[in-house]
This record gives C-alpha cells, sequence and structure tokens, in this order.
C-alpha cells in the first residue's frame, strides 16, 4: 500500500491540471466518430509501425519490455472480474483458478500473443487475431514451439496441418483478420469473453470498433479494454518520457490525440445498446430497444456488477506494474483498464 499512496501523491499534483485540460478539450476520440461502421477501423500506418517490430515481441527487455511487465496485471484483471461475477451470479463452490477453463475467449490485435498464450494456460479456448500478418506470424511461431500449449493456426509457412495438439488446458488459435471481418464472418454473439490491450488508443474510428467488439460478446459475456488517458500525465510519461527522452518505446508509437478518458468509456457503454443481429453492421446503436450495458450512474462511476476501472500503476523502484485500488480516479490518468458486461436481454 506504501507504493500506491506514493503513486497517488504524485498524481494528486497533475489533477487540477488534468480536469482544466479535460474541460478545454471539447472534441474528443470517441465524439468525433461514427458510432458505428462496417469498414475496417484498421490504421495501416499503425500497422506498418507494429509490423516492423514484430520479431521484438518476446524480447523482454526490448521495445515490448513493458508490456511483458504489465500482462501479469492485465490477466489478474480478467481472472479476478469473473471471479467477482461467478459468485454474484450465485455460483458458491467453485476453483478460482479454473475461471476461465472452457471459455471462449476473443484478443483483439493479440499481437506476439503474450495476453493469449497466458489467458490459454489457465484454461481458456482463445482466439488470436491482428490486422498485422508478421504479428500473427511470430505469435504462432512462439505458440508452437511451446509443449505446455494446444495450438492451432493455418498462418505458419509451409505448414497444411492446420492443429498442433499439445497436453494444454485450453487451445490457442491466431488469424490475420480484423474484428470487423471476424463479426461480418462469424456473426454476433460469438465469445464468453472478449479482450482488446493497448489496441484502442492504435485503432480509425474508436466508436466503430467498440461496436465491433462489443458485438461480438454473448449475453452475459465479458468485454476488458485496456488503454491510455488522454491526460497531461500520461503525456509525460507515454510520449515525452517513455518515447523522447528515454526511447523505451519506438518514436510516434502514440499519439495523444487518439487517447480515451476512463469517463468517456463509460459514457459510451451507458448510452450503447447492441443492434439487433441482422442489422449488427449497419444499424445505430440508438435505434435498438435492448437495455444499455450500463444502466446508471453514481457520482459519474458505474455499478461494480455492470463495469468497472482502473488504474494501473508501474512502480519503478519495483520493476513492476500494480493494479490501483477500487473508486480511486486518481489512479486512472495514464494507464487503466475497463471492463463491462453484456445485460442478458
Amino acid at each position: 500500500m506504501r507504493n500506491l499512496s506514493s503513486a497517488r501523491s504524485l498524481l494528486r499534483a497533475v489533477w487540477t491540471r488534468r480536469a482544466l485540460h479535460s474541460t478545454a478539450y471539447r472534441h474528443t476520440a470517441l465524439d468525433n466518430s461514427h458510432v458505428a461502421s462496417s469498414s475496417s477501423t484498421v490504421n495501416p500506418d499503425e500497422i506498418a509501425h507494429f509490423s516492423r517490430l514484430s520479431s521484438l515481441w518476446w524480447d523482454e527487455r526490448g521495445e515490448f519490455g513493458m508490456l511483458h511487465k504489465m500482462n501479469p496485471v492485465r490477466t489478474q484483471f480478467v481472472q479476478e472480474k469473473l471471479v467477482e461475477m461467478k459468485y454474484e451470479d450465485g455460483h458458491e463452490s467453485f476453483d478460482e483458478q479454473r475461471v476461465l477453463e472452457g471459455l471462449n475467449v476473443l484478443d483483439v490485435g493479440c499481437g506476439g500473443g503474450l495476453l493469449s498464450e497466458s489467458l490459454t494456460r489457465l484454461g481458456a479456448n482463445t482466439l488470436g487475431i491482428d490486422a498485422s500478418l508478421s504479428n500473427i506470424a511470430i505469435a504462432s511461431l512462439h505458440a508452437s514451439s511451446d509443449p505446455a500449449l494446444s495450438f492451432s493456426s493455418n498462418s505458419l509457412p509451409h505448414s497444411n496441418d492446420t492443429a498442433i495438439s499439445h497436453k494444454g488446458k485450453g487451445k490457442v488459435t491466431y488469424e490475420h483478420t480484423s474484428v470487423e471481418e471476424l463479426l461480418a464472418r462469424n456473426g454476433p454473439n460469438s465469445f464468453d469473453v472478449v479482450c482488446s490491450m493497448e489496441v484502442l488508443e492504435h485503432v480509425d474510428n474508436p466508436r466503430g470498433f467498440l461496436h465491433s467488439c462489443a458485438a461480438l460478446v454473448k449475453p452475459g459475456g465479458h468485454l476488458f479494454l485496456s488503454t491510455i488517458a488522454r491526460t497531461p500525465l500520461a503525456y509525460l510519461l507515454t510520449i515525452f518520457t517513455a518515447e523522447k527522452l528515454l526511447r523505451f518505446v519506438e518514436p510516434g508509437t502514440h499519439t495523444y490525440s487518439k487517447y480515451i478518458n476512463p469517463s468517456e468509456l463509460i459514457s459510451f457503454f451507458h448510452h450503447y445498446r447492441a443492434p439487433s443481429p441482422s442489422n449488427t453492421s449497419t444499424k445505430s446503436s440508438t435505434e435498438s430497444t435492448s437495455q444499455p450495458w450500463i444502466s446508471r450512474l453514481v457520482a459519474g462511476r458505474p455499478l461494480r456488477v455492470e463495469a468497472e476501472t482502473r488504474g494501473m500503476i508501474y512502480v519503478p523502484w519495483n520493476g513492476e506494474w500494480v493494479l490501483g485500488p477500487h473508486n480511486e480516479p486518481l489512479t486512472e490518468a495514464c494507464n487503466y483498464l475497463f471492463w463491462v458486461r453484456k445485460p442478458l436481454q
């Protein structure tokens, strides 16, 4: 808790500036794009950028070192929310460590497969998709070399065998496609859990992207996101320090105007209503009679059984990421996680 207290003290120093900045920034990334679109939200420049770096995905001290350190916290959040909701649904006795076992999980923008592999090891049947063929190739190669994973893919070169069976609890599959293409092919309500980590800030038309991700979640299923808030602190840490000063990541990796605040995601799902299945790709979310994913807000925050935001804080003296406390907006001023549940109706 001492680490979190130190982090909160630092965040309070920029809180006033954040409030002023948020008020002055009239047009947000979510405000300036369409609600739903059948066209791709993939940004070719972003894909080219990450394709050039694809060979570095599994270098824990390289370009993606911070994501390697962040991955256990992302996995922890997914696991904890699923456990919490299972108790909420009335399950009184179950193995919390096996809460992902047998679930069909989609990892959108899977990159080299960091999260996909972690969820599969916990028992999930995971489909990882990415718009970069280079990323899919690296993810497939890494998974195929691990005898502990059950892996299938048609992305490996010179291979006609789409299934490689090992002694894994779950199974991981990789595919080179976009979320819009997957939705058009598979239809809505296809996955128990949909994850998209550190992707939202890199897409075009984020509202359309959220719409496609949400449509793929089964009723009663879960959507997990992680992204970066649009605050002075986030700019200082992720662009000025990480890119320009210390060169932890390639310059140009992030675009500040694409960052999205937690309140904007909460507002989106407070108003979002899933279109009927026959009109998923064309119908505006406001035209559906289904209930919103977030039914009401209390002091601007959703009910924890419907949605939750949690900050992720990097503790440099420990070299690790930690989850921020519940209901502490100060810890969400940079990297944060978002969870929302699709209504049963």
